[in-house]
């Protein structure tokens, strides 16, 4: 009994089955997240550590150092980079993907800790961690902005009431904020005042520090009452500071207020931040690796009302970027292209079929196979995003592929004059095998996708899972519910032939010869308009199977064709997302001031709120490198523009050339982040060493040469070492002889240059610091040194003069470090017209012509070396597609002969694909290598439903090989044609989106549907010459294996 009998016999149960199917799909549709793209994070940690004033080359020894040798011991660390700047020091950890990030935060701790007795006492806490990477842009960017308050008391507000609570959601990696600073009292000292006292700058800070206690003091206990101690032990505005004592002179006490002012401001004036012009503060919401965007977005959407009655009235806060927004209209848009294959697949089965009872078929199994697959994918943990919908929208072609074979044999077979029921169990019966091999074997495609690893593997699993799932409902559903409806609904139409009525009652054939008369001419003509096209296909196949040699050159010219077009064609690695939000670096000179760069960057947001496609700009400057200021650049929704983000960056890049001082280097924000380390531009080259003067020298001639290369734009070099620095060189001897040691020295210049918090004031909802420096005015220029007082131990004061010289110098902005080496980065954007297989190239190139030292090693990082990475695999992956094929084939077919005639139709397949690639201007990335290997899965049905029924023929009625795949190929034309017209149609629409997110899915389109249209042209005549051929070959083989006796008892079919 057929797979399909049971089935057609109990159709009301066949259709419960469907109407439970499809109930699941619908109920798991609604429960699955919904997403951009499949979760394809690195887990990545981010550690940061902090000690004010510290220099660069400091915090690089003394913290950044010890931090790394601990964290590089730990399981499933892939990448571990570092930035030690002017405080700071920031060490991000990229693990391996199968790592769990909840995990390995707790590795990270446990090396932090381990870690606390190497690294220096002067920390301002100890190093703390953030389960976020520092290289992703912000999921959400939320603006402060008032009319009345200052950018400190928004950054209180922010800090206090938002970034608290916004740390608390679900999803939520970390939250920054900037433009300001938090609030704090500065005590701005008078050195030559201080000096008129004999005050040293000890002095002052021992005695504010020694203002804010805050110590417990007990209870009081008195009868039947308890009564708590408390003190005004704390000074919390700046005016408490002024009556101060902090010495005696003259037995005449010394206050605060003699020899300094102090002022109610913030812990660091260097800080600035804006939107769209206005004095603004940022909040920046990143997400946790892996975590939803989309969810992540919503739930902090959904506190803002709870936020915004909890600020000050006089704040108002605005959604400034909102990235949830393109990625559900990119997701609408899939969902929509979904919905147009389908409808184009139905009316290509009409136009086939002409009847409408037919198309109602496929109209229903369609839908069901597709919302089945909703199940699956549930169950399997997917998300509803940009691929898994994507590979739905493909599997529109697929899934109908199988209907239709078992459609197009039924409604032969009802042509023939069989009853409804007879005719659907013969039919199902007889391409039930055919079914089964196409579905097996075009899932073997997706083998080889499965077994990758890296962010390719990671990112195609649900791609290749989705489609997967597809093929197999619609497998069972074309064995079941296409069988069962076509009994139950469709009429017989039988057709009058000349030469005889193909009715098994009337002429008991076997269903081999009724094949065989099928492709009678006579027969074929009955099929009108199609079918003379039928027979005009029968006779130019004649006549190539005439001219075997001549079609084999063909086919072989195809291969080398294949060859020349993969070297020779531009290679890229991921799309260029549209996601409407541009990220900025604005660099300006290493020396330039806080104020002057402040202003160029008022000066750049005006500019660029000018252009078109800007709807918004946000920009915030202070931390460590004053000079490099952040820009975020919101444009206007998809529909309102008609620029792409490349475009407008190129203008951009044309209008800001005349702002002179300053460099702006534009990236689009993407969804998929490789790599830990922040850079100015899309792409990233890294140099490392463990002689750092070597690396110094020959970064900057490195970058003036990548700045020559033609693919190369937007060169920048994370290595600034053009910084101005006072080196001060002291004489031991005479700081003995003074009374003066290098501690007390360090710790007093500390005190007058480094923005020291040298007391916290301890507040119900906050802490905050007193900040201690000498008068802005006396910090002008470097002979401000001689202005400087140091406490001897005989109770005198010394002037820094007396024992030191001093001298400018240049110094380094930041260290970096990459694996514990030594490592400067250079990144690159791509030229209009230019690929990253092109970057890449020149690259290696230049490498090899300036004769770079061993002792400097060079290597791409982040989606540049993830590109080299999957550069390198693409021809094995496609190998291993075709040899899992071979082999699910040759079990199918129990033959070592005919799947080679099978997989002789992929050449064609991929020099289609590359050819429109080509046309198209469009890379080979690897989305138009996912379509090469769905290709290869597509077009081997046209040679399977060929050489089932020759070899059903051959064997059956003892036709000769040509005359079988002649009358096979006839016979099989219209289901060929249906199939690959609906695989067409169904990813047309891919190919012609013009939405959001068409940046994704156009290069499958375009390469699928080249691969179809040239694939369709030669196969059909290439296929039965190779089967000729592969059929010789077999024979030769057998008559040689039948020689040998030890050979005799193995079947070699054909």
């Amino acid at each position: 009994m057929a797979i399909s009998t049971p089935f057609i016999h109990r159709p009301v149960a066949t259709t419960l089955l469907s109407i439970g199917l499809c109930l699941l799909g619908i109920l798991a549709f609604n429960l699955l997240p919904v997403a951009s793209l499949p979760r394809v994070d690195y887990p990545t940690i981010s550690v940061s550590a902090k000690q004010a004033g510290a220099s660069p080359e400091v915090m690089a020894a003394t913290v950044a150092t010890p931090l790394e040798r601990t964290l590089g011991r730990l399981a499933g660390v892939n990448e571990i980079t570092s930035t030690s700047s002017l405080g700071s020091t920031n060490i991000t950890l990229q693990f391996d993907l199968s790592r769990d990030i909840n995990g390995a935060a707790r590795d990270v701790q446990g090396a932090i800790n381990a870690s606390l007795s190497s690294l220096p006492s002067g920390l301002q806490n100890n190093p703390t961690y953030r389960k976020v990477n520092p290289a992703d842009a912000p999921v959400m960017i939320l603006a402060l902005t008032s009319k009345t308050l200052s950018r400190g008391q928004m950054y209180d507000a922010a800090d206090t009431i938002l970034g608290q609570k916004l740390l608390q959601i679900d999803g939520v990696g970390d939250v920054s904020i900037g433009g300001a600073a938090q609030p704090a009292v500065r005590v701005e000292l008078n050195p030559l005042q201080l000096a008129h006292y004999g005050v040293g700058l000890e002095t002052v800070r021992s005695a504010i520090t020694a203002t804010n206690a805050n110590r417990p003091k007990g209870f009081v206990e008195q009868k039947d009452q308890l009564w708590e101690v408390q003190a005004n032990d704390q000074a919390k505005k700046a005016q408490d500071y002024l009556p101060l004592i902090i010495s005696y002179k003259d037995n005449s006490p010394v206050r605060i207020s003699d020899v300094a002012a102090v002022k109610d401001s913030v812990l660091d004036t260097r800080n600035a931040g804006y939107y769209s012009e206005q004095p603004s503060v940022l909040i920046l919401v990143f997400k946790q690796p892996n975590a939803n965007v989309i969810e992540t977005i919503q739930r902090v959407k959904d506190m803002l009302p709870t936020l915004q009655s909890a600020l000050p009235t006089q704040i108002n806060i605005q959604v400034a970027v909102d990235r949830s927004t393109t990625i559900k209209a990119s997701l609408r848009e899939i969902e929509m292209t979904m919905i147009i294959s389908v409808i184009l697949v139905i009316l290509v089965v009409f136009v086939f079929l002409r009847n409408g009872r037919a198309t109602l078929i496929p109209a229903l199994t369609v839908p069901i196979s597709l919302i089945g697959t909703f199940a699956l994918m549930y169950l399997s943990g997917f998300s509803l995003n940009n691929i898994s919908l994507m590979a739905l929208t493909v599997a529109t072609g697929f899934v109908v592929d199988d209907t239709i074979v078992v459609l197009e044999t039924i409604s032969r077979r009802l042509e023939e004059g069989l009853s409804p029921m007879q005719a659907a169990i013969t039919g199902a019966k007889e391409v039930s095998f055919t079914v089964i091999s196409m579905s097996i074997s075009l899932i073997a495609v997706f083998v080889p996708i499965l077994l990758m690893g890296g962010i390719v593997g990671r990112l195609f699993h649900e791609f290749a899972m989705t489609l997967s799932y597809a093929i197999l409902i619609s497998m069972l559903v074309s064995l079941t519910t296409t069988p069962m409806l076509c009994a139950w609904w469709l009429k017989s139409h039988p057709r009058q032939s000349s030469s005889a009525q193909l009715e098994p009652e009337h002429f008991p054939i076997s269903d081999s010869e009724a094949l065989r008369l099928a492709s009678e001419d006579d027969y074929i003509k009955q099929q009108g308009l199609f079918g003379r096209i039928t027979l005009m296909y029968k006779w130019s196949l004649a006549v190539a199977l005439r001219f075997k040699a001549l079609t084999l050159i063909i086919f072989l010219f195809t291969i080398a064709f294949n060859v020349y077009l993969y070297v020779v064609i531009p290679k890229g690695f991921f799309p260029q997302q549209d996601t409407g939000v541009l990220r900025g670096s604005l660099r300006a000179d290493q020396n330039i001031s806080f104020n002057a760069m402040n202003l160029k960057l008022k000066q750049f947001i005006n500019v660029i709120e000018k252009d078109p496609a800007v709807d918004h700009v946000m920009g915030t400057l202070g931390g460590a490198q004053i000079n490099n200021a952040n820009l975020f650049l919101a444009l206007k929704p998809l529909g309102e523009r008609t620029d792409t983000p490349t475009q407008v960056m190129g203008r951009l890049r044309k209008n800001l050339a005349h702002e002179p001082g300053a460099t702006l280097v534009l990236t689009p924000v993407q969804d998929i982040q490789i790599g830990g380390r922040l850079s100015d531009a899309g792409y990233q080259y890294t140099l490392q060493s463990d002689d750092l003067n070597s690396l110094r020298t020959w970064t900057p001639r490195l970058k003036e040469a990548f700045n020559k290369l033609p693919a190369l734009t937007d060169v920048t070099s994370d290595q600034e070492v053009k910084g101005l620095k006072t080196a001060l060189q002291f004489d031991h001897d005479k700081m003995t002889q003074l009374g003066v040691t290098q501690a007390q020295v360090d710790s007093v210049l500390n005190d007058a240059f480094g923005q020291r918090q040298v007391s916290t004031i301890y507040n119900a909802m906050n802490q905050y610091h007193v900040v201690m420096e000498i008068a802005p005015e006396f910090a002008q220029s470097v002979e401000s040194l001689r202005n400087i007082y140091i406490q001897s131990s005989s109770g005198g004061a010394v002037p820094l003069s007396a024992f030191s010289t001093w001298q400018p110098e240049n110094t380094s902005l930041s260290v970096n470090h990459q694996g514990l080496f030594a490592a400067s980065t250079l990144s690159f954007n791509l030229n209009n017209g230019y690929s990253l297989s092109d970057a890449t190239d020149q690259i290696n190139q230049v490498m090899n012509q300036l004769q770079v030292p061993s002792s400097i090693h060079g290597n791409f990082q982040g989606s540049a070396k993830a590109f080299q990475s999957s550069l390198s695999s693409q021809p094995l992956l496609i190998l291993a597609a075709i040899i899992v094929i071979y082999i699910v084939l040759g079990i199918l077919y129990e033959s070592f002969a005919h799947p080679i005639t099978i997989l002789s139709t992929l050449p064609s397949a991929g020099l289609g694909a590359l050819i429109a690639l080509m046309l198209f201007q469009m890379e080979f990335n690897v989305i138009a290598l996912i379509g090469i290997l769905l290709l290869v899965g597509i077009v081997k049905k046209n040679a399977i439903m060929m050489i089932d029924v020759a070899l059903t023929l051959q064997r059956q009625q003892n036709l000769p090989a040509e005359q079988a795949i002649l009358n096979a190929s006839v016979l099989r034309f219209r289901p060929i044609m249906m199939t690959t017209l609906t695989a067409l149609f169904g990813v047309l629409p891919l190919a012609l989106g013009r939405g959001n997110g068409a940046e994704l899915h156009v290069p499958l389109g375009i390469s699928i549907v080249g691969g179809l249209i040239i694939s369709q042209i030669l196969t059909l005549y290439t296929t039965p010459v190779m089967y000729l051929y592969i059929d010789r070959l077999s024979q030769w083989g057998k008559e040689k294996f039948e020689k040998f006796p030890s050979f005799k008892h193995i079947n070699v079919k054909k």
